[in-house]
């Protein structure tokens, strides 16, 4: 059981990062990067940095990466936005258990009370659960693609009939996920999505498709967390300072970090930060 000042502490959400604007610049500037030349690690990284290095209330935490994350996905979705990567289809699918799904937990928070420590404490358990999913997703995903591939195989009329209910359920799990911790529209998406369309959907065709998936989705949770007063301006304003350059800098880079180099370190890092998370 955590100390009972813990959330108290938490809630001082202008405490200690304030007084130095260009660590938030920085924390922008290389999640930024991360973002551009790997494609995840954003709503997995900012949050913990939020809350962990700047001492911020996880529900303002929250609410903040989300609209960090529209605007960094937006960035990182306009080279990937060439006609027919884009699996609109199952987009759609997504869509409709995440739409759902995120305006109820929204209107979950609209009716708890603004910033409680139930909801600080509900959120913080939340955001560890799906960084230990995110590290899992970052090492395994090759290994779920092809059990995907397997299963497809074995059984695939009965597989495609229920992947448009699978897909929605898939989405309805995302939606809950990214609005109550703002993690799970990067990785975790892309290891559901490569599992269910083993085929259907590789490479850039995978990536592409996730993030016309992501935007939306993190657009209603930003929008909703914003409107709840969960939203922090002047931080996000010198987060995207420092992400929106790095994020196109790194994406104009012709070197990408090769995925045997990044996984098994952002792992790593995410373990720790949920381990760090559950300790508070």
């Amino acid at each position: 059981m955590p100390p009972a000042d813990t959330v108290h502490r938490l809630r001082s959400v202008h405490c200690t990062g304030m007084h130095d604007p260009i660590l938030y610049v920085v924390a922008g500037l290389l999640v930024g990067a991360l973002i551009g030349l790997t494609g995840i690690g954003g709503g997995s990284l900012m949050t913990p940095v939020l809350v962990l290095g700047f001492g911020q209330s996880p529900i303002i935490a929250v609410g903040t990466d989300l609209a960090f994350a529209a605007t960094t996905r937006f960035v990182a979705a306009t080279p990937r936005s060439r006609p027919g990567q884009v699996d609109w289809e199952i987009v759609r699918r997504l869509a409709y258990g995440s739409v759902p799904a995120a305006l109820a937990v929204l209107a979950l928070l609209w009716a708890s009370p603004r910033a409680s420590a139930a909801v600080n404490r509900s959120i913080l358990v939340s955001l560890a659960v799906m960084l230990f999913a995110t590290a899992a997703g970052v090492l395994c995903q090759t290994a779920l693609r092809a059990l995907g591939l397997r299963l497809t195989a074995r059984a695939l009329a009965t597989s495609e009939r229920l992947k448009p209910a699978l897909t929605v359920l898939a989405g309805i799990v995302i939606g809950v996920a990214v609005t109550l911790t703002s993690v799970g529209a990067g990785a975790v998406a892309s290891v559901l999505l490569a599992s269910l369309y083993p085929l259907r959907l590789q490479g850039e065709r995978l990536v592409a498709t996730d993030l016309a998936y992501a935007l939306p989705l993190t657009i209603v949770a930003a929008g909703g967390h914003a409107a709840l007063g969960h939203l922090d301006v002047g931080i996000l304003g010198l987060l995207l300072m420092g992400a929106v350059p790095g994020a196109l800098l790194a994406q104009r880079t012709r070197w990408r970090m090769p995925p045997k180099v990044f996984r098994p370190v952002l792992a790593t890092v995410l373990l720790a930060c949920a381990l760090r998370v559950l300790d508070l």
